[in-house]
C-alpha cells in the first residue's frame, strides 16, 4: 500500500513518483513518515533554508518575477503577510500552546500564513545577500551573552 505524501511544489503542480505510483513530494528534502501506517499518516519534510531559498529563486525565475523582487517590495509584501497572520489571532485573546481548541482548518490557515511570512523573509534575505541561517545563529549567540541564564540555586 502506498502512503500519501504532502506535495509542496511551490507552484502547486502535483508530481508523481514513477517508482511507486503515489503522490510524492519531489520538491524538497527527505520525506519522513510520522505516526501509524494508515491513510491519515502525516509526513514531515527535512528542509533547510538553502533548499527553500533555491526553490524560491527557481519559482521567481520561471515567472520572470525577479524584476519585482526588490528589497523594498519584498519587505512590504512580508509586512502584508504579517498583517494576515495577525488577523488570525486578533480576537482570540490568549491561546494555549499547541492550539488544542482550534479547528484543523484554522491550524491549516495559520500554517499557510506563517509559511507566507517565512518565504518572504527568506527571499528578502537572499536578495539582500544575507545568509539567514548564519545571521540567526550569530544573533542567538549575541542574545545569550546579552541575556545570560539566571543562576537558580
Amino acid at each position: 500500500m502506498h502512503r500519501m505524501c504532502l506535495n509542496v511544489y511551490l507552484d502547486g503542480m502535483l508530481g508523481r513518483c514513477q517508482a511507486s505510483q503515489h503522490l510524492m513530494c519531489e520538491a524538497m528534502g527527505e520525506v519522513t513518515e510520522v505516526g501509524g501506517g494508515d491513510a491519515e499518516t502525516k509526513v514531515t519534510l527535512d528542509v533547510s533554508l538553502k533548499d527553500l531559498s533555491g526553490k524560491l529563486d527557481e519559482f521567481a525565475k520561471a515567472r520572470d518575477w525577479e524584476k519585482y523582487h526588490s528589497p523594498r517590495n519584498l519587505l512590504l509584501a512580508m509586512v502584508g503577510e504579517v498583517g494576515e497572520l495577525s488577523e488570525i489571532f486578533q480576537w482570540r485573546g490568549e491561546v494555549e500552546r499547541g492550539l488544542p481548541n482550534w479547528k484543523e482548518s484554522d491550524k491549516e490557515h495559520l500554517g499557510e500564513e506563517l509559511s507566507d511570512v517565512l518565504l518572504y523573509l527568506i527571499r528578502l534575505a537572499d536578495v539582500c545577500g544575507i545568509d539567514l541561517g548564519d545571521a540567526a545563529i550569530k544573533k542567538i549567540v549575541k542574545n545569550g551573552i546579552k541575556y545570560p541564564p539566571k543562576n537558580i540555586s
